[in-house]
């Protein structure tokens, strides 16, 4: 029996679900910081609607590469039949 074999089914998903939250995380991360270098020329009191344009469409076409990018990645294990 392999340790994963003994750990509580509840608590194994209470796991899954505590990882998925800090991959969402990251990825939040990852979306802020690519779009802040991208967008903001210089930091103010407020956002202008240049800036917050900018930024909106930044991370909708981060948004859009990556489910692009997974859906091609899922197409690939699916033909190759899960050998990767």
């Amino acid at each position: 029996m392999s340790g994963n074999d003994q750990i509580d089914p509840a608590l194994r998903q209470e796991l899954m679900i505590e990882e998925q939250k800090a991959k969402f995380q990251m990825q939040v991360h990852k979306f802020t910081d690519t779009c802040w270098d991208k967008c903001m020329d210089k930091p103010g009191n407020k956002l202008d609607g240049k800036t917050e344009t900018c930024l909106v469409n930044c991370v909708e076409r981060f948004i859009d590469t990556t489910l692009l990018i997974t859906k091609r990645f899922g197409e690939l294990v699916q033909r190759s039949g899960g050998g990767f």
